[in-house]
């Protein structure tokens, strides 16, 4: 299989293209309905969008207010990293999105950006969306980020590049680290300091500015993560996926998958933009066993979580992690979620306040509840693949956001899809 571009990498191109100086392709891009929901925002403040068979051309003009609030739909990294490239700009703008993404806080990037010198508010004392951004020329700082976060990161070095002199950032643990990766390419003076942890200390030197050019999107490791775990969960399966982004800060899941048993071979080098990108092999064992995640490993596979619960499903023992409270606060309470359809399917799961415990078994037929959460709806549905009986999915419409293709993947790698508008059964 090869899956999607990158929903991470391709949200990032977009709004580095928007703000370049010369005309930016982006090859290989995510097609989903979030990194749409950047090229709709890209577009609404003055940037000239061309879509491509594979991707978009981006060409730069002098950004301007939006006449409409700007919708970031679903897309929690839209609104978060937009605000750092609209705070830096002279002009109001409103940011906001469907009813999930107003639930989700947005505290975190109003601190910095105000301390940069913009006019932030939003509603619940400052914590939900809409947001609304009063934007100025930045003053350069220095902040702690008291939660590592890449979007919040990636937000403030976004609006560091039109500050004058050094910004400087820290990063008290593991987080992904694709804008800088991408800066550096692009010829920003940007350096990084690790640090005790997993963290580190990203300083930039603005102004910056970025020529244009070429993006080559690499596979969504998020996205193959389901079709990963499934391979590593069933007894003598074999999956190859290619031109997958293999970046370290993203695949700890590989690691825990290697803990419980599965086979897994990688073959990476160096891509455009400096991303590890390559072709992973993964082998499902005779007998997956339980393991528990590491708390340091956890920020590195966040998103993987979803998937994850496919293979410790399927396990011999239990499986635990915790530290993933976060997980709460997403498009759904994925861990309610995900303890909730474990239990329909007959899996021993229990709920704690920040974290699971799952005892593998063989998962029989049920119906599962996705929240409108297109994690927690491909899960399920490559966990019923192996299952007793039919697993139905109340609403796989939200699958769209990040893997449009992804029914078509699970049918060529054998599973059996049904159902009738909107539902899943397989």
């Amino acid at each position: 299989m090869t899956p999607p571009g990158d929903k991470s990498i391709t949200h990032r191109a977009l709004l580095l293209g928007l703000i370049a100086q010369g005309a930016t392709e982006i090859r290989g891009a995510n097609s989903g309905e979030d990194c749409t929901s950047t090229a709709r925002c890209a577009a609404a403040l003055g940037g000239r969008l061309e879509a491509l068979p594979e991707g978009w051309r981006v060409t730069p003009a002098p950004l301007h207010a939006s006449h409409a609030p700007l919708d970031c739909g679903n897309s929690g990294t839209t609104l978060r990293l937009l605000a750092g490239v609209v705070a830096a700009r002279p002009f109001r703008s409103v940011l906001t999105g469907d009813a999930s993404l107003c639930r989700r806080p947005v505290d975190r990037i109003i601190a910095p950006l105000r301390m940069m010198g913009a006019t932030l508010s939003a509603r619940e004392h400052d914590r939900l969306p809409p947001l609304e951004i009063e934007g100025a020329r930045p003053r350069a700082i220095r902040y702690d980020i008291p939660v590592a976060s890449a979007q919040v990161a990636s937000c403030i070095l976004l609006a560091a590049l039109e500050a004058e002199g050094e910004t400087s950032i820290t990063l008290p643990g593991p987080a992904r680290d694709h804008t800088e990766r991408m800066l550096r390419a692009a010829g920003v003076a940007l350096e990084e300091q690790p640090l005790a942890g997993g963290g580190r200390r990203v300083t930039l030197n603005g102004p910056a500015r970025l020529p244009g050019g070429t993006f080559q999107v690499p596979g969504d490791f998020s996205a193959a993560a389901f079709f990963i775990a499934a391979a590593a969960a069933r007894r003598g399966a074999r999956l190859e996926v290619e031109a997958l982004g293999l970046n370290p800060t993203r695949t700890r899941l590989l690691d825990v998958l290697e803990r419980m048993g599965a086979r897994i071979e990688r073959r990476a080098h160096t891509g455009p933009g400096g991303e590890p990108i390559g072709t992973l092999v993964v082998e499902g064992p005779e007998r997956l066993c339980a393991a528990d995640v590491p708390p340091d490993w956890l920020p590195g596979m966040i998103d993987e979580v979803p998937a994850w619960v496919v293979a410790a499903a399927a396990a011999d023992g239990v499986s635990r992690l915790a530290g993933a409270g976060e997980l709460r606060h997403k498009e759904s309470d994925r861990l309610k979620a995900l303890a909730r359809g474990l239990a329909a399917l007959g899996i021993e799961a229990l709920e704690r306040s920040d974290g699971l415990e799952i005892r593998g078994g063989h998962a029989r037929g049920g119906r599962i509840e996705s929240q409108g959460d297109h994690r927690i709806a491909m899960a399920f549905a490559v966990l019923g693949g192996g299952a007793g009986g039919p697993v139905e999915i109340d609403d796989a419409s939200s699958i769209a956001t990040s893997y449009p293709g992804f029914l078509d993947t699970l049918a060529a790698l054998g599973g059996e899809i049904g159902g009738e508008e909107g539902d899943v059964r397989t």
